[in-house]
């Protein structure tokens, strides 16, 4: 059980780094401010794709390494470590977009209105290909399953068959 708190809470920690991170590099789209509301200023900003491309990029290296480290250290007890990547990958994924989206770092950058009188605002930093929210938990298990299945065949009996070497 103390190998897979330690494994979620690890996680989790991690989780706020990468939230930062993905504040700090997303750009944010331009937003008109409307009588109805905000409205995206600009249909072919490329910003709301940038900030999910970050999201993956982020979110699937930290899981890489995670699921590396968690090969190495974890060795003793696989299982306990390898449920508490999946369970700590889905929390960190959520904790990643939450601290993402509520704390803004770095430079935001907003455009000037084409028309006199329009307010432009910079977009609160969202996820829209809400896909990208598996890479974390999805490259963790997956590559300690990887590895795992490398070692294993790399000291199976059935590598040599027949007993020829």
């Amino acid at each position: 059980m103390r190998a897979f708190a330690v494994t979620v809470l690890t996680l989790a920690a991690l989780a706020v780094l990468a939230g930062l991170l993905w504040s700090h590099l997303s750009p944010r789209a331009p937003y008109q401010v409307t009588a109805e509301g905000p409205v995206l200023a600009d249909p072919s900003t490329q910003a709301l794709i940038s900030a999910d491309g970050w999201y993956a990029v982020i979110t699937g290296g930290l899981g890489l390494a995670c699921g590396a480290l968690a090969w190495f250290l974890g060795r003793r007890h696989q299982l306990a470590v390898l449920l508490g990547l999946g369970a700590g990958g889905v929390l960190a994924a959520f904790l990643t977009l939450w601290v993402g989206s509520t704390f803004t770092l770095g430079v935001v950058v907003v455009e000037a209105a084409a028309t006199p009188g329009v307010k432009i605002v910079p977009g609160s930093l969202t996820l829209t290909a809400t896909g990208v929210i598996v890479a974390w938990p999805l490259v963790a298990v997956a590559f300690f399953g990887l590895m795992e299945g490398m070692h294993g065949y790399r000291e199976s009996p059935l590598r040599k068959p027949y007993g020829l070497g």
